[in-house]
């Protein structure tokens, strides 16, 4: 029983640590590669009337300077439906806006999607109450969701 608590207390730390090492993240696996999860990421943006401003290869650009890094790309996107009622709340905001996906693949081959957590950003902004912060974070979770979800058979 001992070995067993032991295993589960290694299995969470290593998910956490992998997933949460950066304040104010969310994090989720991907079942898919790196590309098909951000392909299926940009789709379900587009599909959902979200203006996609960016797509930045962020491996691509290391390949550039001679480096490498694994695949690693960041998806700007947003409207402003909702960015414009969390600036009301905040101004300041707008360094957070537009939205953010970012999906990378970790040294073990496991690849994440994380995008920053809009309760974390109306915090940082000093407006723990604004409404648009919620309704932004379930979009949000619902879109990477979607993204990782199997495909329908």
């Amino acid at each position: 029983m001992t070995v067993i608590r032991s295993l589960v207390a290694l299995i969470l730390a290593i998910s956490v640590s992998s997933a949460g090492a950066a304040e104010g993240l969310i994090a989720v696996k991907s079942p898919y590669g790196a590309s098909d999860t951000m392909n299926r990421f940009e789709e379900l943006v587009r599909q959902r009337g979200l203006n996609v401003f960016a797509r930045i290869d962020h491996a691509a650009g290391a390949a550039k300077a001679g480096k490498s890094l694994r695949p690693t790309e960041l998806l700007i996107f947003g409207n402003p439906q909702g960015g414009t009622p969390f600036m009301e709340c905040a101004q300041s905001v707008g360094i957070d806006l537009p939205l953010k996906a970012l999906v990378w693949e970790d040294a073990s081959s496991q690849v994440w999607i994380g995008y920053n957590d809009p309760a974390f950003l109306a915090r940082r902004h000093g407006v723990d109450q604004c409404p648009i912060a919620e309704k932004l974070g379930k979009a949000l979770a619902g879109l990477v969701e979607a993204a990782v979800a199997p495909p329908n058979r």
